[in-house]
């Protein structure tokens, strides 16, 4: 009977696999470097403190050492700790470095004398350095009584490699203990994987084909058949075809490993041929695989698969497929399934049309588009050409914007809004004139306002006769739009037509004008033209307007300098009558962030009381950001004024805490 241990092998193995990894490392970045001190005499010393009677951890530091400056003078000292159970693994990990056959014999002479803990991990590092002076004895290990032992010995076998290990483990896989078996076939994939490594296949698969045929755990099997079809190569097409065949999911998994292993045209042939004959659910395994090996029969299986009558979870991985590796034969099948019934279907093909990078989609789908196909397909072909940046398709993009179809026209104009350039803009004019549509008027003077954001003035010339258009609704559309375009010729044709006889759109040039965006230094001129209004408005409501928009206006022209942003806002300041209108100048002032500036908001609140209370919190959000043009005195004074005016408890609060810091 076996005895069995609770510490797991494999966790000892990987620990000794990483200290081992950093000590050749270490060894080699030290021969680089060039140590600081003599490697004899670093090693000297290293070898000293072994020998010694130092603290256990001063010994496993000294092995540490060693296994980067250690050479065969130190394998003695090494050995002497293999029988220690708290440095048996510190000495091994310097052994296991140090290059010197002297090592292999140290780990050998101390086999026989170790308990079985110990004995793992020698046998574990005769593997390491693949001893194949050790084949004897860690066989004689492996027929042992200990099961840790024992599969520690068989995988020693198998790095080792070799007809003499091969033939240990195979006997034991044939004819010895039924619990060796899983320990032998371990040893056995490993000896194959070595015979594969140098070349020797037909061996190889020989060792494969025996596991396979032997009573070892599943996943031993799955190892050895794996290995059996990589050892024939093209020749084990066939045993990798009839794992996709499988009852065993498992099976057919690595089958689909295999599948991407082998670079092999005839794997590519084989697996495209199965799509007809495997069950659905595991095409889309195959389909990938495919896609994956990036075989020429990939594209056309994936495309099959998607304009077949597959169930919906195939034909989605078929589609997953093309957006991978499709090309412009892949637009039709697509292009049908994104304008199908199935949303899912439907959404997954759209993100694939978008995302393919073949470079002839493109030309593909603008020769789609000019065919005008029926029904949503022209929407989604419209609606790809701006997800997809097509600017050679503005043309049909423009004519669609006529089309009788309104989910067409709306989805045509929406794609001119993104990728429109002015050229658009005269096309887009055209048909907001015409149409009365609410629907078709929205999206079109959206789509204005795009384009005119990207490309400015230079839309502007085509805004001018909708601008001036005989119906009102035209003239207001023409006022949105100018505002998206800035500039001196679209602010000229704005306040033109504050104006206008017509009273709506006078109203609607002074809301546009009062909300016109700050882009400076190409749009200062709008401040002038608020202050002007603001000074001598057709209605009180458009002075109202005026002054909010030009105080706003202040507000955000950081590039001025503080002192011209205060005179700015001063010269507007005497008409700011109401204290609304004084609310809006206090937090416009407040952000100038400069001594003056809280001098003048402390004035505001000294000259109107209504007030008072919105101009100390502002002094207190100022004083809070701290800004740097304003000196901490003037800080200090404007805080002590509002904790001594203010009768907001908040407010208070807040300044005084502020003092305090």
């Amino acid at each position: 009977m076996f005895k069995t241990r609770r510490h797991p092998r494999t966790l000892a193995a990987l620990a000794a696999a990483l200290l081992l990894a950093g000590a050749v490392a270490g060894r080699a970045l030290a021969a680089d470097a060039g140590p600081t001190t003599p490697p004899p005499e670093r090693e000297k010393k290293l070898i000293e403190t072994l020998q010694t009677n130092s603290a256990p951890g001063d010994k496993a530091i000294a092995c540490k050492q060693l296994a980067i400056y250690g050479g065969k003078d130190a394998i003695p000292a090494l050995a002497n700790l293999l029988p220690n159970p708290e440095l048996s693994s510190w000495a091994r990990i310097a052994l296991e470095a140090i290059p010197d056959p002297a090592a292999d014999d140290a780990l050998r002479a101390a086999l026989d004398k170790a308990d079985p803990l110990i004995q793992i991990g020698l046998i574990n590092s005769l593997g390491v350095r693949r001893d194949a002076r050790s084949v004897d004895a860690i066989a004689a290990k492996f027929k042992g009584a200990d099961a840790e032992v024992a599969g520690a010995a068989a995988a020693a076998l198998g790095k080792i490699g070799g007809d003499a290990a091969a033939k240990v483990l195979g006997d034991a896989l044939a004819s010895g203990p039924e619990a060796l078996r899983p320990a032998a076939a371990e040893g056995c994939v490993l000896v194959a994987e070595r015979y594969m490594r140098d070349g020797k296949g037909d061996v190889a698969a020989k060792i494969y084909d025996a596991v396979r045929g032997a009573k070892v755990p599943p996943q031993r099997l799955l190892e050895a058949m794996r290995g059996s079809i990589l050892a024939r190569q093209a020749a084990g097409v066939p045993l990798l075809i009839e794992q996709l065949h499988s009852p065993d999911k498992a099976s057919f998994n690595m089958a689909l490993r295999v599948a991407r292993e082998l670079p092999l045209p005839e794997v590519g042939e084989a697996l495209a041929a199965e799509i007809g004959k495997v069950n659905a659910e595991r095409l889309p395994g195959i389909l990938l695989a495919l896609a994956d090996r990036r075989d020429a029969k990939a594209l056309p299986a994936a495309i099959d698969a998607a304009k077949s009558a597959s169930p919906a979870f195939v034909r989605l991985a078929a589609v997953a497929v093309l957006e991978q590796i499709g090309n412009a034969s892949a637009v039709p099948v697509l292009i049908d399934a994104a304008a199908g019934d199935d949303a899912a279907l439907a959404a997954a093909a759209q993100t694939a049309l978008a995302r393919l990078i073949a470079p002839d989609v493109d030309a593909a789908v603008i020769a789609r588009l000019e065919q005008k196909p029926a029904g949503k397909a022209q929407q989604i072909l419209i609606e790809l050409t701006a997800r997809r940046r097509l600017f050679g398709a503005l043309p049909l993009l423009a004519k669609a914007a006529e089309d009788a179809d309104p989910t067409v026209r709306a989805a045509a104009v929406d794609a001119i809004s993104l990728i429109g350039d002015d050229k658009q803009a005269a096309t887009l004019a055209r048909l907001l004139e015409k149409s009365s549509d609410p629907k078709d008027r929205e999206s079109l003077e959206k789509a204005l306002m795009g384009v005119g954001s990207r490309f400015g003035s230079a839309t502007v010339s085509h805004l001018l006769p909708l601008a001036r258009h005989a119906n009102p609704i035209n003239r207001m559309s023409a006022l949105h739009a100018l505002v998206s375009c800035g500039g001196a010729e679209a602010l000229s044709a704005l306040t033109a037509a504050i104006g206008d006889t017509e009273a709506a759109v006078s109203d609607e040039a002074v809301r546009t004008l009062s909300t016109w965006p700050n882009r400076w230094p190409n749009d200062a001129a709008a401040a002038d033209a608020l202050l002007t209004l603001a000074k001598s408005p057709k209605k009180p409501a458009h002075g109202i307007l005026a002054l909010r928009g030009y105080f706003r206006f202040v507000q955000d022209a950081k590039e001025l300098k503080p002192d011209d942003r205060l005179a700015r806002a001063q010269a507007a300041l005497p008409l700011a009558t109401r204290p609304e209108e004084k609310r809006v100048a206090i937090p416009a002032i407040a952000a100038i962030g400069s001594a003056k500036a809280v001098d003048a908001v402390l004035a505001i609140a000294t000259a109107d009381p209504t007030v008072a209370e919105e101009s100390y919190a502002a002094i207190v959000s100022v004083a809070a950001k701290n800004p740097g043009g304003i000196p901490k005195d003037v800080l200090r004074k404007s805080l002590q004024t509002v904790v001594e005016q203010t009768k907001n408890d908040v407010t208070k609060k807040k300044a005084s805490d502020l003092l305090k810091k």
